[in-house]
């Protein structure tokens, strides 16, 4: 389970474990466990009978036969923007479609608007509620993309945002930049020129300014071609960023196999993926990550194709995709639930793509998403009686202590 030193800062104790380490049972279950943090790190995480006999904390804590599991880790999200789309939400009710409101120069773009006119201070101010909710929930992780600009000072304006709330609560933010996220007004139907202003002005920025972690894209109809993301995917490699993909949302436009010819991250949303591109992910290590928010609130009829990526190996993350006009959701807890009930995901998926395939989704599984000796000491402990309790409850948080970097 992990060696520990002589000393650490803070011990938890008669505690139940869900590790989430891969290939040690159910949950990586341990019924009588103890946690130790040592400079912000876990130090010991196992058997409570298997501490070390010299081991001295400073600080004790009995969780009284709580649960600990990782802290959560929200992988995907849009949290920094400004307005909101209720009014479209109002018109799918009436059988708009996502792709019709686009189209009809609504969607994004009118995100785009109203985030364009708001300043860093004023999107930090209005992203505050949704992330408070989410840390309410045990997230100590979390990604927030950009797209919501279309211009590099936009785009820049969002992630220092981003970089903003990662100072301002105790978490870690992980940013993304978005910027073939849809084609802005002013560029007149033009994809092929935006891209170039993508490619040759906006990723060299970013990435020159350290704003961003990770470079993503839009591959579908009302977006992107494979061809036009894949310039993309070329200046972020040549700039030393990562990639991620928005892929086969609305149809099969072969956006998974795009993302793991280029090592991608993940691949996100995937219900229209196909066989040879679950096999290309398999291949390329390269993480699901399904969004059922997203699948819920547009009122999609066909899911991911889980068995399938059960069948190739495919690690299963879950997201909330907080966005203003497809998932405004701000509870990782529901998340769960919906994985379950809409796309029949067992509960140990569940639990394991909020954290430890969350955590391989961002490229951190080295320092967070299980609970294993010398990771980053992020807990959530949870009044429960069994794991099964945070996916089947709806509406309800059954958190009792969120745990940042041993604190």
């Amino acid at each position: 389970m992990g060696g520990a030193t002589a000393t650490c800062d803070r011990l938890w104790t008669n505690a139940r474990l869900a590790t989430l380490v891969a290939g040690q049972g159910t949950y990586g279950r341990i019924e009588d466990g103890a946690v130790a943090a040592r400079d912000g790190r876990v130090a010991y995480a196992g058997p409570r009978a298997d501490l070390p006999s010299d081991l001295s904390p400073r600080e004790t804590i009995d969780c009284a036969g709580r649960w600990i599991t990782p802290g959560l880790i929200d992988c995907h999200t849009h949290l920094v923007y400004a307005g909101n789309r209720a009014r479209e939400f109002e018109m799918r009710l009436k059988g708009a479609s996502y792709a019709e409101i686009a189209r009809a120069g609504g969607g994004i773009l009118s995100t785009v608007a109203a985030t364009r006119a708001a300043g860093e201070d004023d999107l930090v101010r209005a992203a505050l509620p949704r992330l408070d909710a989410l840390i309410a929930e045990g997230v100590t992780t979390i990604e927030i993309k950009s797209g919501y600009g279309l211009e590099l000072e936009t785009e820049r304006r969002q992630l220092a945002a981003a970089r903003r709330l990662g100072r301002i609560r105790a978490l870690d933010v992980v940013t993304t930049f978005l910027g073939a996220h849809a084609l802005p007004p002013e560029a007149e139907g033009d994809k092929a020129a935006y891209i170039d202003r993508v490619c040759r002005e906006m990723i060299p920025a970013i990435a020159a300014d350290g704003l961003a972690d990770a470079v993503d894209g839009f591959c579908e109809g009302i977006a992107f071609s494979p061809d036009e993301i894949a310039r993309v995917f070329d200046a972020a490699k040549a700039a030393g960023l990562p990639v991620k993909l928005h892929a086969e949302q609305l149809s099969n436009s072969g956006g998974a196999g795009l993302a793991a010819r280029y090592g991608a991250l993940s691949a996100d949303h995937l219900e229209y993926l196909d066989e040879p591109g679950a096999a290309a992910m398999a291949d390329a290590g390269t993480a699901a990550v399904l969004l059922p928010g997203a699948f819920y609130f547009i009122r999609e009829t066909q899911t991911p194709p889980v068995d399938l990526l059960r069948r190739y190996k495919v690690p299963i993350a879950l997201a909330t995709d907080c966005n203003p006009g497809t998932s405004p959701l701000t509870s990782l807890l529901l998340t769960m639930n919906m994985g379950a009930t809409l796309f029949r995901l067992t509960v140990e998926e569940c639990l394991a793509g909020v954290t430890r395939e969350a955590a391989r989704a961002l490229g951190r599984l080295d320092r967070v998403g299980t609970l294993e000796a010398g990771k980053w000491c992020d807990l959530a402990i949870w009044d429960i009686d069994d794991p099964a309790e945070l996916v089947y409850r709806i509406g309800f948080n059954p958190l009792c202590a969120r745990v940042w970097r041993g604190r």
